[in-house]
């Protein structure tokens, strides 16, 4: 039996016997921060925090998650954009590297994909694996992605 169910049963058996019973319920997260973008986004990548999320119609579907961003030289660039296309097996031949889970979102290359969250990209969003195929499967080529400074 579950812990909620074996408490609340404790709690009634309690009660039956004309005893008080505390409830200790499991603690709630707290709320994460919202997601800086329109409800035209569904992806939103909030640089200054490190953090991306899927919408749909301005509500949160996924995330926020980590993410880590361009390294000096070739920052992300803030903005509105369109996702271009989808490629679950890209090799960039520019850094001669894998992209697994590619998900390109501006005409200079820019894309979330898999990749390291404690090195800064070359301007791609780095996403977890779990979170790159997230993205990769939820995202179609036309949606908006917002990127806030």
């Amino acid at each position: 039996m579950g812990k909620l169910r074996k408490t609340l049963a404790m709690a009634a058996g309690s009660a039956a016997m004309g005893t008080a019973a505390v409830l200790a319920l499991p603690a709630t997260a707290q709320a994460a921060p919202a997601a800086p973008c329109s409800a035209r986004a569904a992806a939103c990548i909030d640089l200054s925090a490190n953090t991306s999320w899927l919408m749909a119609n301005g509500v949160v579907t996924y995330g926020g998650v980590p993410i880590t961003s361009g390294k000096p030289g070739y920052e992300t660039p803030p903005g509105t954009f369109q996702v271009t296309y989808k490629d679950i097996d890209h090799w960039s031949q520019a850094y001669d590297a894998p992209m697994p889970y590619s998900v390109f979102f501006t005409t200079s290359g820019i894309a979330f994909h898999e990749g390291s969250l404690g090195d800064q990209s070359h301007g791609c969003i780095h996403l977890s694996n779990p979170a790159a195929q997230t993205y990769y499967n939820n995202l179609q080529p036309g949606d908006v992605v917002e990127v806030v400074p």
